[in-house]
């Protein structure tokens, strides 16, 4: 290999890397994936990965290495990305796109817009606040509600995007914002539970599936990554808990002490029917591709309906073993027959299940004593539910082993 090819091909792992970080992709499956595609190119290669961080040390022979330090931001989950990244790849591998073909299509699909467009994202944005208040069972006023704040957010996402100082205050402002609107509906509709309301429109930034990353990469003894993901995840429910109490007492300062009459319950059907509402919203959410997203339901389905029928039997907090289980054999499935990313079905499934709202109402009753939707018991149920993902993805590793690093 003469120094031009090994120029090429050092920078198209960079690039790989990089572009994959972007995409959400987990430090342990990157730094696997990275050391499997430069095998495969002939390169030695030693990658030390972070949320905020990235190491490459590649080398070919001994007289020829090349050491590249980068500091990156922590990656959005973007799986119609991922899988095309996956897919060029292979190309690659197998001879069907040269390497200076692979590092085009590469800058092509890292600069990809959105492919379902503002409108789109911001009603998935509200259904999936609507879906969330519907699997919390409290009420037909707060789904309606949960909706319509959820679409309220999106709008500063949306202003995010396009302006360095919005995205700075993101998730603290949309929580304050969230908290004062609410405890104004509250003053004309008494049937709204305030802080279910507050937590379901917010549902998206509470970083359940981010915790539980962190827990797997840390599993993994990946524990730079893993510490660093924990503790970014941690300050920012610190920030969202922070943001609804404010809210809160701004709202109560302004329009009073709001009167709560406890609504009629939804029933079953609608709480099971939110599973599905949620998960394909999720697909727009994450961007993934539409021939991945009836994969991508199916998984929140499975993981659910697992985790419901292991809590039958073995208690709510020991079923979400089952789930996390039945949801790792389904995606490691899914990889080796559709020869795609097993992250694409994994990521949907297990964000179902994680204890994300969970560790905000512990966090709330932590702080203030009370506890919201009669939930005594929060914090041992938070962490046998982390553990018990953490443990049904690793026997699920066992029980089917996965065939791509992704």
């Amino acid at each position: 290999m003469d120094n031009e090819q090994f120029l090429e091909k050092r920078k198209f792992i960079i690039k790989l890397g990089k572009a994959l970080h972007k995409f959400g992709t987990p430090a342990y499956r990157l730094e696997t994936h990275l050391q499997t595609v430069s095998r495969t190119l002939g390169i030695e290669g030693y990658f030390l990965i972070s949320p905020t961080s990235m190491t490459f040390v590649l080398q070919h022979d001994t007289d020829q290495e090349y050491n590249h330090v980068a500091r990156v931001k922590p990656g959005e989950l973007d799986l119609g990305s991922l899988a095309r990244t996956d897919e060029l790849v292979d190309e690659l591998t197998s001879g069907k796109r040269t390497l200076t073909e692979a590092l085009d299509r590469l800058e092509e699909i890292a600069n990809k817009p959105n492919p379902y467009g503002p409108v789109l994202t911001c009603f998935s944005f509200g259904t999936s606040a609507a879906a969330f208040a519907m699997l919390m069972g409290t009420g037909w006023n707060d789904v309606f509600w949960s909706g319509l704040l959820g679409l309220l957010v999106y709008g500063f996402v949306y202003r995010a995007e396009r302006s360095s100082r919005m995205a700075e205050v993101l998730e603290p402002f949309a929580t304050i914002v969230c908290a004062i609107v609410a405890c104004a509906i509250a003053r004309i509709d008494p049937n709204i539970n305030i802080p279910v309301v507050i937590l379901s429109s917010i549902i998206i930034f509470i970083p359940g599936l981010a915790l539980t990353l962190g827990l797997a990469e840390l599993a993994a003894r990946d524990l730079i990554s893993g510490t660093a993901r924990i503790m970014d995840a941690s300050m920012l429910l610190f920030k969202l808990y922070f943001g609804a109490v404010l809210g809160m007492a701004i709202g109560k300062a302004m329009f009073g002490e709001a009167i709560y009459i406890e609504p009629e319950g939804l029933p079953r059907w609608a709480i099971w029917s939110a599973v599905p509402i949620l998960s394909m919203a999720l697909v727009f959410i994450f961007k993934a591709r539409m021939q991945d997203s009836p994969w991508g339901v199916l998984a929140g389905i499975v993981a659910f309906f697992s985790a419901m029928l292991g809590g039958h039997f073995f208690g709510d907090s020991v079923g979400i073993f089952f789930g996390a289980l039945a949801v790792g054999v389904y995606s490691n499935l899914y990889a080796r027959w559709m020869k795609a990313p097993a992250s694409i079905a994994l990521l949907q499934g297990i964000v179902i299940l994680v204890p994300g709202s969970k560790t905000y109402i512990g966090l709330n009753a932590l702080i203030s004593g009370e506890t919201m939707l009669n939930q005594s018991h929060i914090g041992s149920q938070i962490f046998l539910i982390f553990m018990s993902l953490i443990a049904g993805l690793i026997f699920a590793n066992v029980v089917v082993p996965p065939r791509r690093t992704l």
